[in-house]
């Protein structure tokens, strides 16, 4: 079961949950519900056998998000199956490898290759976009909402978003969260996305939330940022000055979208925020 995934207890509601969609798709149950903060999940086989992941969404931005995964049609994310309304029918992951297992034993520099990799392959369709997708515009409101009313690093941080969403270029359609929990192993199907956000914008930024995990702990670790740079920099083909520049403008948004949600691990964004700010005036 991958990192950040709870068994969900709920029995009850659990059947009364998935059992319209167990009907409706003639899938079987095949293990037990999970839960994260936005979703349910339940592993199922389907009527030939083979196994599935049953989602069901517990807020609009997990709805879009499958119809993203839809239009990827398989390529660099999992394969949609089927879905409808909150429910998203996916193959089904491994339990291992993991990317962040591997990013805390001796493999970071590995799993962040295989999430550039999967990025890549993700940017690499470019027919007509889904429509609802968020202008990276946009992502960014809570960032400048933060820096009026906080300034100090949300200021700064607001400042080099200003210049590099005025200044977009090779516009994709972006996952939004390319994590390392957020891509997972499909075995002969290899290293593949899920949970997108559906944003569309500057390319540069789908790779800076790769710098905040697996963990607080490993993202501020000596020295990691300037070689995770180096290596996303050259793998990605993307000036590392301006990389940087974006990693200090997520860091803080993520702080901001924290702070709004009253959530913890601010102080570590802002950390990030600030050691990518000193990696720029090096």
């Amino acid at each position: 079961m991958p990192n950040g995934f709870r068994p969900f207890e709920g029995g009850a509601m659990s059947a009364l949950m998935f059992s319209p969609y167990l009907d409706h798709w003639n899938l079987v149950a095949d293990g037990t519900a999970i839960i994260t903060d936005y979703s349910r999940l339940l592993p199922v086989r389907m009527r030939d056998g083979s196994k599935a992941m049953l989602k069901i969404a517990l807020v609009p931005e997990e709805r879009f998000g499958a119809s993203v995964m839809a239009w990827w049609d398989g390529v660099g994310a999992a394969k949609v199956f089927e879905y409808a309304g909150d429910a998203l029918l996916m193959e089904r992951a491994l339990p291992d490898p993991q990317l962040d297992i591997m990013a805390v034993n001796g493999e970071d520099d590995e799993a962040i290759r295989v999430l550039c990799s999967t990025a890549a392959t993700l940017h690499g369709k470019t027919d007509e976009p889904p429509s609802g997708l968020i202008p990276l515009e946009r992502r960014f409101d809570s960032l400048f909402a933060a820096a009026a009313v906080h300034g100090g690093i949300f200021r700064h941080s607001a400042d080099a978003a200003a210049e590099l969403l005025a200044s977009q270029s090779d516009s994709r359609v972006l996952h939004g969260d390319l994590h390392h929990g957020n891509v997972l192993n499909f075995g002969p199907r290899g290293w593949l996305a899920i949970d997108p956000k559906g944003l569309i914008g500057d390319r540069s930024f789908e790779y800076c939330c790769l710098f905040g995990n697996p963990d607080p702990c490993a993202a501020l670790r000596r020295g990691r940022l300037a070689r995770q740079a180096g290596i996303v920099s050259r793998t990605a083909a993307i000036d590392r000055p301006r990389l940087l520049k974006w990693i200090h403008a997520w860091a803080g948004l993520s702080a901001a979208m924290m702070l709004a949600d009253d959530a913890g691990g601010i102080d570590a964004r802002l950390d990030l925020a600030r050691l990518a700010a000193a990696e720029m005036a090096s």
